[in-house]
């Protein structure tokens, strides 16, 4: 049985890994890159290098975008959008939810269905079932191609909402980035005190393996907006914080992440959430928003 034929736009790291990975399983591959050089060792492996941004959007039903941004992915698609009538645009760019609804309703009106996808991968990961892709869009255009979509990760689907899929990857990433900055931010203190990486790596892993069971702990608390300080109070918080921040401070280190945590630590227990949990953050968050 053939398999799908697919279309990739943008050969970055993530792109070329994204070819490699349908040519892998036996997928006809037609790309379309902006420096038409970096296609030059999937030629070799196979793919078709598309002369035009038109030719590479008609050449199959099935378009992934692997590109920076959204404005960098419509910067390629606005050169042919004609071109993307009948087509399935499978964009795995990152954005925000928002943009994510603006562009389904742009490729709604150029004839095409838009399915928003966040990959939760970097691209050594992509071709692994055990890596994972948000979606949201058209139910039944996401099953019609699923099969073919997971061949680049596992596929989780999160609704027709288009924003839904880059809506659980941002907040994803909020988690990742803030998480590892924060263990740089660490060595960075610990290596002004000369604690070298491989004496601090397991402290580091071991604080990191216990977070899943706050996050379990946390969740029932956050959803009823239980804010009791029976476990953690705010005042605790901001006290422990200061001392990060001076500890820092101390070791000729630039304390302000820590200091902006700190900040808002104080501005929960300025409400009046000094005798509650830390989860009284959830409002001093949602005020910061207004």
């Amino acid at each position: 049985m053939s398999k799908q034929p697919v279309t990739v736009i943008g050969l970055g790291p993530m792109g070329k890994a994204m070819v490699h990975a349908f040519l892998k399983q036996g997928h006809p591959v037609t790309m379309w890159n902006r420096t038409a050089s970096k296609a030059d060792e999937l030629v070799a492996a196979g793919a078709v290098l598309a002369p035009s941004v038109e030719r590479a959007l008609t050449a199959n039903e099935l378009v992934v975008l692997s590109m920076t941004d959204y404005d960098a992915a419509f910067a390629v698609l606005e050169q042919a959008p004609d071109a993307v009538r009948g087509r399935v645009i499978a964009n795995l760019s990152s954005d925000t939810p928002e943009r994510a609804r603006e562009a389904a309703e742009w490729v709604a009106r150029h004839g095409g269905t838009h399915l928003t996808g966040g990959v939760q991968s970097p691209p050594s990961g992509i071709g692994d079932p055990q890596s994972s892709t948000f979606y949201s869009g058209d139910e039944a255009v996401f099953e019609a191609h699923k099969e073919t979509l997971a061949v680049l990760t596992g596929t989780d689907y999160r609704g027709t909402d288009p924003g839904l899929a880059q809506l659980f990857y941002q907040i994803q990433m909020d988690i990742f980035w803030t998480g590892l900055i924060s263990y740089v931010h660490a060595q960075t203190v610990a290596d002004a005190y000369g604690i070298p990486a491989a004496d601090f790596l397991p402290y580091a892993q071991s604080t990191a393996a216990s977070l899943p069971g706050f996050f379990a702990f946390y969740a029932p608390r956050l959803a009823a907006a239980d804010h009791t300080g029976d476990v953690d109070r705010v005042a605790m918080g901001v006290a422990s914080l200061d001392h990060i921040v001076h500890t820092a401070r101390a070791a000729g280190v630039d304390p302000a992440m820590s200091g902006a945590v700190l900040d808002a630590f104080r501005r929960a227990a300025a409400t009046g959430h000094a005798d509650s949990s830390l989860t009284s953050l959830a409002e001093v968050f949602k005020k910061g928003a207004a």
